[in-house]
């Protein structure tokens, strides 16, 4: 928006006009009174001052905030549908306040929102919008408020400071001091006959909407990257929001509701609350509580938070007291497919879970939660493309990516932009992983059941394709299943040499980084860190071909960096490197497994080689010859990793 030039005209020079043009004493003009210089800036569209005065603004000017612009009492200002304010970038200075006893009315459509926002709708841009009321509070009448230094709070329940209908506020949140900050809209002991209808809070660098006592209740809210809550109440608030959906991309941020001081019982019906970056859901200070209904929380590290103690009976969500163990994922989320007043400022936002049944694409300007199962069907494809990036929640077993025989994945990640897969803060077991089923070969025969999700794999074409996977970065996985089976980084289940697998780093998994049941698939740079069990493990005859192998092991307690069990088909490996610094075993072949090694390079080590049921040595061939289990195998050129980037590659 553009800024006016319009400097209005002072009284001392309206005045000398007047007297420039009189006759003289007996002129019977009328005296012209000069108009408030408020009003004169609103009607070149400039907001700024005090207005005491009703006045409504024109949805055809463009409006430029460059300062406090305050409603005072008794006073109302009415915005139409489709009205642009464009905040200066002057943080505490520059905000819309309606004094107690004033009163504002927002009649945004949903076709036509009223926004308002900074040039780039940065954080902290500037203050937001302040409403104060006469409603109570346990603050008290004619409390002062933290920002402005606002009177509110009196006792009249069902004040009303107006109407808001329709709004989009941008950048708001700016720093008063270490302990206060505007938000987005803030609500000081507003009434319930106050109107607030479809509110949208987008990068807020505080919160998005706080309650300080009041009555006030809300239908329909969009929080999007608030820095700190996004929503907020203290002060005894007593009101009730309908339909929230929350949205957290951005790392660093607070808390989705956090409650404080006395529980006057909020109520929340139907919030949805989506994090790709973790966090905390929802925290409750003191003794605050709300009773929830229709909760559905993703990707949070902490779903209830009673930060001070209080009892979790305060909090009652779905009809129980609040537990810390539960991961409230179960409810419908809240559909704003239709919520057309957000005027397409929010995020791209996508929850993936359930089976997948016809084809589809992911991309890199959606940010994707996993929240259970996402199964691929028989003829099926599902197309990742490069740098996107998919956030599983920490759900363990019930948390992964699966391909069914037929089905494929298409993952076409880049050097520069690879597919990212993992939990926020990843850490071990925190997800199942991706899980691959085709239709090659194995020696568990056709159609066997996997250990995992009891996939059917496995049958008689070698060649069998399902998919590609290029430049894939997995982390966090490995969730226990049993005491026998577990998830892997990437389980390929009867995979065909049709598949092509390049570029893949499996990094902090609990189980294995990459393991082969069969098949005859192949792999080209596979970087393997710290994964708790084996980094490469192959069983029922896999005879595929891996080319650049890195193992990196820094945390003991892993078992082995190669382990080779049951039939041996001989499966190639070129240019291994393996690298420890917490001894353990290197290389692992079970029963009558082995393989053909070319240049392999092994430091810090233990053990180098161990054949655990006393297979034969020759099955294992090194560098030419038979395997040598007093070897120091350091003399093989290490896989130069120098130009491989994409594997520091995060949410």
């Amino acid at each position: 928006m553009k800024k006016s030039s319009f400097k209005f005209i002072g009284i001392t020079a309206l005045v000398a006009l007047l007297t420039l043009f009189s006759c003289d004493d007996n002129d019977p003009s009328p005296i012209i009174t000069p108009e408030n210089p408020v009003i004169e800036n609103l009607k070149v569209g400039v907001m700024n001052g005090t207005l005491e005065e009703n006045f409504t603004l024109n949805a055809s000017t463009n409006y430029q905030l460059t300062g406090s612009f305050i409603v005072t009492d008794g006073v109302t200002l009415t915005i139409p549908s489709g009205t642009q304010i464009e905040a200066d970038n002057g943080g505490t200075d520059v905000y819309i306040a309606v004094l107690k006893g004033g009163k504002i009315n927002i009649n945004g459509t949903s076709s036509n929102p009223v926004v308002m926002s900074s040039a780039n709708g940065n954080p902290g841009d500037w203050g937001g919008l302040t409403l104060c009321g006469k409603a109570t509070t346990t603050a008290g009448i004619d409390a002062e408020a933290e920002v402005g230094g606002f009177i509110y709070g009196g006792a009249d329940d069902t004040d009303s400071s107006g109407s808001i209908k329709n709004l989009v506020i941008i950048g708001t949140g700016a720093q008063i001091n270490s302990e206060s900050q505007y938000n987005g809209v803030s609500f000081y002991a507003v009434g319930s006959n106050t109107i607030v209808e479809n509110v949208a809070v987008i990068n807020g660098s505080d919160d998005g909407v706080e309650f300080f006592g009041g009555t006030v209740s809300v239908t329909n809210i969009y929080l999007e990257n608030n820095e700190d809550d996004a929503i907020d109440w203290t002060e005894g608030w007593s009101g009730t929001i309908d339909n929230a959906y929350v949205a957290h991309t951005i790392a660093g941020f607070s808390t989705v509701v956090e409650g404080d001081k006395d529980n006057n019982n909020p109520k929340i019906n139907n919030l949805t609350a989506i994090s790709t970056v973790g966090g905390t859901a929802l925290q409750f200070k003191k003794e605050s509580g709300a009773t929830i209904t229709n909760l559905y929380l993703s990707g949070y590290d902490t779903n209830i938070d009673m930060k001070d103690g209080g009892a979790l009976s305060n909090v009652v969500i779905d009809g129980s007291n609040a537990a810390v163990d539960v991961a409230y994922n179960t409810g419908t989320q809240v559909d704003i497919s239709n919520w057309s007043f957000i005027n397409g400022q929010f995020v791209a936002l996508e929850v993936l879970n359930g089976s997948l049944t016809s084809n589809k694409t992911l991309n890199a300007n959606t940010n994707y939660t996993l929240t259970g199962s996402y199964i691929v069907q028989d003829g099926v494809t599902l197309t990742i493309e490069a740098g996107t990036k998919i956030s599983a929640d920490k759900g363990g077993v019930d948390v992964y990516i699966a391909v069914l025989k037929g089905g494929k994945i298409d993952i076409q990640g880049t050097a520069e932009n690879p597919v990212v897969m993992t939990s926020v803060n990843p850490a071990p077991a925190d997800w199942g992983g991706l899980t691959i089923c085709g239709k090659a070969t194995t020696t568990a025969g056709v159609d066997a059941e996997a250990e995992v999700g009891g996939f059917i794999y496995g049958g008689t074409d070698d060649s069998d394709s399902s998919g590609s996977i290029k430049y894939l970065v997995i982390k966090g996985t490995g969730a226990q299943i049993n005491s026998e089976s577990q998830y892997n980084g990437v389980s390929l289940y009867a995979v065909g040499s049709g598949t092509i697998l390049e570029n893949i780093a499996v990094i902090d998994g609990a189980d294995d980084g990459v393991e082969f049941f069969g098949g005859t698939v192949s792999v080209t740079n596979i970087y393997l860190e710290n994964n708790e069990d084996d980094a490469v493990d192959w069983t029922e005859g896999w005879n595929g071909t891996v080319t650049n192998t890195y193992i990196s092991h820094t945390i003991s307690g892993f078992s082995t960096a190669f382990e080779g069990d049951k039939v041996n088909n001989n499966p190639t490996f070129i240019n291994v490197t393996a690298i420890s610094t917490v001894g353990g075993t290197a290389l692992q072949f079970k029963k009558e497994s082995g393989a053909t090694i070319t240049n392999l390079y092994l430091e810090g080590y233990d053990k180098n080689i161990d054949m655990k049921d006393d297979g034969a040595l020759s099955n294992v061939q090194i560098d030419g010859a038979d395997a040598n289990t007093t070897a120091a195998y350091d003399g093989g050129t290490q896989v130069d990793i120098s130009s491989w980037s994409w594997i520091g590659a995060e949410l």
